[in-house]
């Protein structure tokens, strides 16, 4: 930490202060009487233009200077972000956290990423990096020291701007939350593609798709706890065995699903593989999650064909890798190699979802796997990086488990007091009720129910689609 003399005036010092390729646009001191709901704090915008279609904004919130707890908080955005929200911003600050955030530089809506390699960029990895340094320098004229530690917190789109910053910029932050993290970034989007073909030609109907569901939780009963089974699916992993008996099911519960159906359904269970080569692109939809949720989300496909691209006619050949080409090697968070990120004591906890069919579980856990190779031993890894599979969480609240511990708080005392999250305290809330109360472990471990009792046992590692090395390529800046 840079020890300075705290600036006696912190708003001229603000009003001083040259940004690398951009500028401050507004300065606010908002006091408690402009705002009774909050305590006193500065609000500072800045627009950043590092490339020629570059448009980043990105604002910082910080707590006045006796407030401030010497932390900074680098927060992710979601979906394909275009805005700031400025409620997550103050809910950190009043903790007494220098908190900021980015539009990752799509305002005003994805759009604006269509034939736009300088969007693309931002988007998958600089407007985060470049957040955290403005930030930094923002924090440093303010209060005339740079912060003790810094963080950062993101989910979905947001854990893909986390794993961004824990692969390309480790020295950015201390520790890391990566929720449900979209880091897979273009075979996920394939895997929307694909997913939308085939509903847009064999749809489903609401009560078709519970029914489906429900097989999916039937025929995975005997695996799961007694507190779960015939409710959810907390581990998804399956076999082409698994996916036929649970279409079997579904049609027997459902005798409205047709041959057609039953097609469709070992295509979306199947997921996307490449049309000429077979190679795997992305894995299928997890038993016993929605299919709602797991198509559409088409923006990224519009930004390499553009906006007037019959997206129904893209193929899955020649049309994927032109778009893997384009935007893959800015967008995807793939590189196993943590050793930097590691070597500077950082912490990075990751979560999924097992029925998040939005970013589903199994290209993070093969991503954990494949951390897990690099290192040598699981040992290695849990030692710095530790990856929780939530059951029934979707993204976010779903059947299962939807209240975990504040993981920020975990990552913060993992970092500074070396005290390692093990067993989470999860539960299920409903109506202010605990519905369901159980221990989560990282994986490998699983939760089992043995005398009367919760107890941790070894699972099984593996056992998801590994996507193929070309639809991960090496990225570049």
């Amino acid at each position: 930490m840079t020890a300075l003399a705290a600036p006696t005036d912190p708003l001229a010092a603000l009003k001083q202060l040259q940004i690398d390729a951009g500028k401050i646009v507004l300065i606010d001191k908002v006091s408690a009487a402009s705002d009774k709901n909050l305590p006193p704090h500065t609000v500072v915008k800045i627009v950043l233009n590092p490339g020629k279609d570059s448009n980043i904004n990105v604002e910082i919130w910080l707590p006045e200077a006796e407030k401030w707890n010497n932390r900074f908080i680098g927060l992710g955005n979601g979906g394909s972000a275009g805005r700031i929200n400025s409620g997550s911003l103050a809910g950190q600050m009043s903790r007494g956290y220098a908190v900021a955030t980015t539009d990752m530089g799509t305002a005003p809506n994805s759009d604006s990423g269509i034939g736009k390699p300088d969007v693309w960029k931002d988007f998958g990895y600089r407007a985060t990096h470049l957040m955290t340094v403005c930030a930094k320098q923002v924090i440093q004229a303010y209060y005339g020291r740079s912060p003790e530690f810094s963080y950062f917190s993101g989910g979905s789109t947001g854990g893909q701007q986390a794993l961004q910053e824990a692969q390309r910029y480790p020295e950015d932050y201390d520790g890391i939350v990566a929720n449900v993290p979209a880091h897979c970034r273009t075979p996920l989007h394939a895997y929307f593609l694909w997913n939308e073909q085939i509903l847009h030609q064999c749809p489903f109907t609401s009560s078709q798709e519970e029914n489906i569901i429900a097989a999916g939780n039937d025929y995975v009963a005997s695996r799961e706890i007694p507190q779960t089974a015939g409710k959810l699916v907390s581990d998804p992993r399956c076999t082409g065995k698994d996916i036929e008996a649970v279409i079997a099911l579904a049609r027997k519960k459902d005798p409205t699903l047709t041959d057609k159906h039953a097609e469709a359904l070992r295509k979306l269970f199947g997921g996307p593989k490449h049309a000429i080569t077979g190679e795997r692109i992305f894995d299928g939809i997890p038993f016993g999650s929605s299919f709602k949720i797991a198509h559409g989300h088409l923006y990224l496909f519009q930004w390499v064909f553009g906006k007037d691209k019959d997206l129904q006619s893209l193929d899955f050949g020649k049309d994927i890798d032109t778009y893997t080409a384009a935007l893959g090697p800015y967008l995807n968070a793939e590189n196993a190699n943590l050793t930097p990120f590691e070597k500077r004591g950082g912490k990075l906890l990751m979560i999924s979802g097992s029925a998040d069919s939005c970013v589903p579980y199994h290209a993070s856990l093969d991503y954990y796997e494949r951390v897990i190779e690099h290192f040598g031993s699981l040992e290695k890894v849990t030692s710095f990086c530790k990856f929780y599979i939530v059951p029934g969480m979707s993204h976010g609240p779903g059947p299962g488990i939807n209240k975990l511990p504040d993981m920020l708080g975990l990552v913060m005392n993992w970092r500074e007091k070396g005290v390692a999250p093990h067993t989470l305290s999860a539960q299920r809330i409903v109506d202010g009720k605990t519905e369901l109360d159980m221990p989560l472990y990282p994986y490998p471990e699983k939760t089992a129910w043995e005398s009367g009792a919760f107890k941790s046992v070894n699972g099984p590692l593996g056992g998801v689609h590994r996507v193929a090395e070309r639809f991960r390529p090496e990225a570049v800046d």
